[in-house]
């Protein structure tokens, strides 16, 4: 996940407020506002981004706000990585696989669905039916019963890692080999709770609604500008939730509904559609937060819950943004080298199996990077010495990326 930069991050004014998730009865309210069909197309793809704790946040300042619990359970770890023989330190959510106490960890998850209007007169609702994209039900009540939320079994290869939550699952696998109990240790989200919907208003040039079909999918996608949304979102959304119980040692992640974030005004054309998710943290103590979309327009490589498969396992592993590694790139989403924890960027669009829940839907899941691979660790700590919770990765990448 590429850091944001805040000079993409305050740009434009967004009308932003609270409201009930009613009104909406389709994905799309005004039909007649798409346009540009005779643009010709580019591939649609999406990606990843992190917003980064500000380094005036000291690593003691958070520290001590774990200590005292006014954030998140975090556990440091420092380890010397084979390929440069550098040390490096970082902080992941929950406890320590390696610590023999207390070793299943809760984290209080609050779900805000994010209802879009654009300025063309397309609206997109997490909350509203859409029987002709998502006709198994809406992507709110899919998310809640999806395997990043309820349990599911999960084996990695000829292993069996557990009945978890995919999130869970992975972590368990990222340390299987060092785990003296496997079957104790889990970082969960719980409980889960689902809050009224918010209203975002685009203004005019900062959104655009585009007719999925252009690329051979389903409905309508939206693509909005995040230069200010961001920081409304810290400054101003969040925490307006706090009367809802949202803090800082909690996770808001919030839903949209097949619309991306862009960095800058959207292609108001439409000859190309997507744009990123992302995590972030700010403050002290540090806040976290996430931003999804439920995908079901069908155009990208994996949809539904698989971007929140890559933004809640990132979350995990990397809550702060700061976690470095040897520098790698030049796989998945990764034009270049990066040199961060995000272990759903070298593996964007790649899926997991499958997984069918009590509810009879069949979910995507991304397939994500385990520590060893970040590190080159040989062999892996990871399940059946493993370096993707697929095996799609063999070994860890080769070289130091320059």
């Amino acid at each position: 996940m590429k850091p944001a930069s805040w000079s993409q991050v305050l740009f434009v004014v967004m009308t932003v407020f609270l409201a009930q998730a009613t009104g909406h009865s389709q994905q799309v309210r005004q039909r007649s506002a798409i346009r540009h069909e005779s643009v010709s197309q580019t591939q649609p793809r999406w990606y990843s981004l992190v917003v980064p704790l500000s380094s005036r946040v000291t690593p003691e300042m958070v520290r001590n706000a774990v200590a005292a619990g006014t954030t998140l359970p975090m556990w440091d770890y420092t380890v010397t990585s084979p390929i440069d023989g550098n040390s490096y330190t970082g902080s992941m959510v929950g406890r320590s696989p390696f610590f023999h106490g207390k070793r299943t960890t809760g984290i209080q998850v609050f779900i805000i669905p994010v209802i879009v209007d654009m300025p063309d007169g397309g609206v997109f609702d997490p909350t509203a039916p859409d029987p002709t994209c998502s006709p198994a039900g809406t992507a709110v009540t899919l998310t809640q019963q999806s395997p990043i939320i309820q349990p599911a079994p999960f084996s990695m290869g000829p292993t069996a890692v557990g009945t978890a939550q995919y999130v869970d699952a992975f972590q368990r696998g990222n340390f299987w080999t060092n785990f003296p109990d496997t079957g104790s240790y889990h970082t969960v989200l719980s409980p889960v709770t689902t809050l009224s919907a918010i209203t975002v208003t685009v203004p005019s040039g900062s959104g655009v609604t585009c007719n999925a079909s252009l690329f051979g999918g389903c409905g309508y996608i939206g693509e909005m500008d995040n230069t200010s949304f961001d920081s409304d979102l810290q400054n101003t959304i969040i925490p307006a939730l706090a009367s809802q119980g949202v803090g800082p040692n909690t996770l808001p992640i919030f839903l949209f509904y097949n619309v991306w974030q862009t960095q800058g005004p959207p292609d108001l054309t439409c000859s190309t559609v997507g744009g990123f998710s992302y995590h972030g943290a700010y403050g002290s103590p540090p806040q976290t937060y996430s931003v999804v979309n439920y995908d079901t327009s069908g155009v990208f490589a994996g949809g539904n819950v698989s971007i929140m498969s890559h933004e809640v396992a990132e979350w995990m592993d990397d809550p702060l943004g700061t976690n470095p590694t040897p520098a790698w790139g030049n796989v998945g989403q990764v034009q270049g080298c990066q040199n961060n924890l995000e272990v759903g960027d070298p593996l964007t669009g790649t899926l997991f199996p499958s997984v069918t829940m009590s509810n009879g839907f069949t979910y995507d899941l991304q397939e994500l990077a385990f520590f060893s691979w970040f590190f080159r660790q040989s062999p892996s700590i990871a399940v059946n010495g493993w370096y993707s919770d697929y095996d799609t990765f063999t070994s860890g990448q080769s070289t130091v990326c320059q």
